[in-house]
């Protein structure tokens, strides 16, 4: 099995082109289209590089996966299926979930779906899955969204936002029905897995100005992980994943991204920004007010 990454330096987003070289089986994990709010302008750059690589390397692609439904980049699934027809887009199951919460925050259409129907396949927990010669376990890791799903192929792991590398932490948890105390577990449930197990990350932030990097383990995770180690306790990282979680700004593209993705990546003809609509609860989580 071959791994081949690409990073988005916009939205610091790693996407993943997973494939058997032998049999040219392949899947796409979270791809990304452009998007520039001024003047609200699409393009496919970062899509059609992965696009190239996959025909380039004659890969037959069985699946788009996106880990969950992100708020800080529009996904390019529909862009790469445009290409690629057979291939089927799939998401965990739980983002009915989310498409629930975020149809009352933008006021979407009564019939708007949220089933689900606008992806192909909906994971569901620890569903095995075949493509061509890969496989791959869609592993629930609810937490940052209660849909987050990592994808497990052999003896790599990819988390989307759950796990960063161990010097950037973990991904927030105060978006609608996110929840610290899920992520928690779901990490924990995670550093039970074979120690030399890769881990393959969503983003990264470079703290400090260093290298780009995507690549660690469930070892690495466990001993040095600057948010979440091994030990901590589960009230000690809710506490402190609250608190911090009061203190960040909203993603420069959340409205844009998220009224994208929870529709399996179709363009709307207009976005809806809501005026006011997060403000702090009493534990510091971004609290859905009525719109």
């Amino acid at each position: 099995m071959d791994i081949k990454a690409f990073y988005d330096t916009r939205t610091s987003t790693l996407t993943y082109v997973v494939y058997d070289a032998a049999t040219r089986d392949a899947v796409v994990i979270d791809p990304v289209l452009d998007y520039d709010p001024v003047g609200s302008k699409i393009w496919t750059e970062s899509a059609d590089t992965v696009i190239a690589y996959v025909e380039a390397q004659n890969l037959r692609l069985h699946y788009i996966l996106e880990t969950h439904a992100h708020a800080d980049h529009l996904s390019g699934a529909q862009h790469i299926k445009d290409r690629f027809p057979h291939a089927k887009l799939a998401v965990g199951a739980r983002i009915t979930v989310v498409q629930e919460a975020f149809k009352k925050v933008f006021a979407l259409p009564d019939d708007f779906p949220t089933d689900g129907r606008q992806f192909d396949v909906l994971l569901e927990d620890n569903q095995v899955t075949v493509a061509g010669t890969l496989r791959f376990e869609a592993l629930p890791t609810p937490g940052h969204t209660p849909a987050c799903a990592s994808y497990l192929f052999g003896d790599a792991l990819f988390t989307g936002d759950t796990l960063f590398m161990p010097d950037q932490g973990t991904g927030r948890c105060d978006f609608p029905a996110g929840s610290a105390e899920d992520l928690y577990d779901s990490i924990q449930r995670l550093y039970e897995l074979p120690p030399e197990l890769r881990i393959f990350v969503g983003h990264d932030y470079q703290p400090g100005g260093r290298p780009l990097a995507w690549e660690t383990t469930i070892d690495a995770q466990r001993r040095h992980n600057v948010q979440l180690p091994a030990d901590r306790s589960r009230e000690d990282f809710v506490a402190w994943r609250r608190e911090r979680d009061a203190g960040l700004s909203a993603p420069r593209l959340l409205f844009q991204s998220v009224q994208v993705n929870v529709d399996g990546g179709h363009l709307p003809q207009f976005f809806k920004v809501p005026l006011n609509v997060f403000r702090p609860d009493s534990n510091g989580d971004l609290e859905l007010r009525d719109c």
